[in-house]
């Protein structure tokens, strides 16, 4: 049989649970702006029943309400969903913002960017083809070359700065992730902890999936949850957090690069010492990035090391206005040091470079070589620049053939200041086809640092790979954007805050407490009447 207060008691569960409803729809709202919050609700369940018996056979009534748990609405498909195109979406952005970058740096809009210095000098030589006699075309060359080769190394050096500018970017990416993986395992031990009695930490979960989405940005994230709730967390296969215990990731110190002539770093897993890999995200674009800055250098490298051995051949086959003794001089180096040997080895494909005098040299190293001849620079210098050509007789029946200079050209003659103007806008085949020293190889047979394509052709095609891969990236990151905005919408329709949802509960949580308080109300009227106004009969 029921106990007379039973009653009472099925009102109160039920004002207790409209009350926790009213108060979690509170904390809804209260965090409904707050970044990686999730909605949550109370799970009601009715409580174990009573049994009663009536006419010899037993009935169950209820006993009320009681709280089940606080649960927050998510969904770990879309979240796992999530993490996966975040990462992507962070490589694709880190690239992207390279690119960008490279772009201002090579922006041929510019009067003062590459391409304009480059006109500068070809035109300067078109110019002086025709008026090779007089002083101020051939300073002209001298100066436009001069620039041109500033230009170059000024370009190369942004380069550089945009290298150490990503390493910057890097460490600081690793900082944070050292940072977020140390609070994932603090919230490991503290949800651990919390629902050891069998209650969800939600608020702390929350947390925890907000480092979470903030490191799958960074680098590829797989996320298992042990059954004590906690976290693993492996990247690329390194575990970075099980449990409470983690890893750390280290960065080198400065490895002094003098090919690029910048310092180089690595990751590495501080208490193993293997190497870190990424594997996405936007740590490893910033990886990616450095590779490809790098490209650019040895791009520039190549033009440089082009002007330093055929450039300075064709203006060695000239010969200039100086006259001593022994006769016309002939040209000596444009750029570089006057009566230093340069050459392209190629010895090994993998391994071309220029050497000066039997000394490799690569990257930025060639670029810091192409200064102009101080020569050319000194007083009167314009008369060492080689505009004229020579008479010559060739003898086949040697080999390799005999080459006879019969004569030299007047001194209007430009001849030569043609055969370099072609070296910008010809490919080799169709170039000089003397030899600078009558050694034997003709200049239109060398083997080229930037191959057989012209200078322009191969300026332009760099540039062209340039503008291509921005566009295919910018376009990746906007298809990249549109997904993610499907999945984080998919994920907002479940885990957040809708205000109207949440004043629907208001209300019916704010009802069910009124009704639950008047129903209690009207019990306890029944029981003061049975207790106080009966047995009153026969006094």
């Amino acid at each position: 049989m029921l106990s007379t207060f039973s009653g009472l008691n099925t009102m109160v569960s039920g004002i207790q649970n409209n009350r926790v409803g009213l108060n979690t729809v509170g904390h809804n709202i209260s965090n409904s702006s707050t970044t990686g919050y999730s909605r949550q609700q109370v799970n009601s369940v009715a409580t174990p029943s009573e049994t009663i018996w009536s006419y010899s056979r037993a009935n169950q009534i209820g006993s009320g309400v009681g709280i089940y748990g606080i649960a927050r609405a998510r969904d770990i498909y879309a979240d796992r969903q999530y993490w996966k195109e975040n990462t992507t979406d962070g490589y694709y952005n880190a690239k992207a913002r390279n690119y960008s970058k490279l772009e201002t740096i090579f922006n041929d809009s510019d009067d003062n960017s590459l391409q304009a210095a480059m006109e500068k000098f070809y035109k300067s030589w078109v110019d002086c083809s025709t008026t090779a006699s007089t002083a101020s075309s051939r300073q002209n060359v001298i100066n436009a070359g001069y620039n041109f080769a500033e230009t170059l190394n000024a370009t190369a050096t942004q380069v550089q700065a945009q290298i150490e500018s990503v390493y910057q970017e890097i460490i600081l990416s690793v900082d944070n992730i050292n940072s977020m993986t140390d609070r994932v395992t603090v919230l490991n031990g503290q949800i651990m902890e919390m629902e050891a009695n069998g209650s969800m930490a939600n608020d702390l979960r929350d947390q925890r999936d907000l480092l979470v989405d903030q490191l799958s940005k960074i680098m590829h994230m797989s996320v298992n949850e042990t059954p004590n709730g906690m976290y693993n967390l492996v990247c690329n296969g390194t575990t970075l957090v099980n449990g409470t215990s983690k890893v750390t990731i280290a960065v080198s110190p400065p490895l002094n690069n003098v090919v690029y002539g910048i310092s180089d770093y690595t990751l590495n897993i501080k208490e193993s010492d293997i190497p870190f890999d990424p594997g996405n995200g936007e740590l490893y674009g910033q990886i990616q990035s450095i590779y490809e800055d790098k490209e650019y250098i040895d791009r520039l490298a190549n033009m440089a090391a082009f002007l330093l051995t055929t450039l300075n051949d064709q203006h060695k086959a000239g010969y200039t206005l100086k006259e001593t003794s022994t006769g016309i001089v002939q040209g000596n180096n444009f750029y570089g040091t006057t009566d230093a040997v340069y050459t392209w080895n190629t010895t090994n494909p993998d391994d071309m470079h220029l050497e000066k005098g039997g000394v490799a040299k690569r990257g930025i190293q060639i670029i810091k070589e192409l200064t102009i001849n101080q020569d050319l620079t000194a007083t009167d210098g314009h008369n060492l620049l080689a505009t004229r050509s020579a008479e010559r007789k060739i003898d086949d029946s040697t080999d390799p053939p005999t080459i006879t200079i019969t004569g030299v050209n007047g001194v209007a003659d430009g001849e030569n200041a043609v055969w370099i103007s072609t070296l910008f806008n010809c490919v080799k085949k169709n170039t000089s086809n003397v030899d600078k020293d009558a050694s034997g190889t003709l200049i239109n047979e060398q083997i080229r640092a930037i191959g057989d394509e012209s200078f322009y052709s191969y300026y332009n095609t760099s540039m062209t790979t340039l503008g291509s891969s921005t566009e295919n990236m910018k376009n990746k990151v906007e298809f990249q954007s549109d997904l993610m905005t499907q999945i984080e919408n998919l994920r907002e329709s479940t885990s957040g805050v809708n205000w109207d949802e949440e004043l629907t509960n208001m209300i019916t949580y704010q009802q069910g407490y009124a009704a639950c308080s008047r129903c209690l109300t009207t019990m306890d009227e029944m029981l003061d009447k049975l207790i106080n106004s009966t047995g009153v009969v026969g006094r």
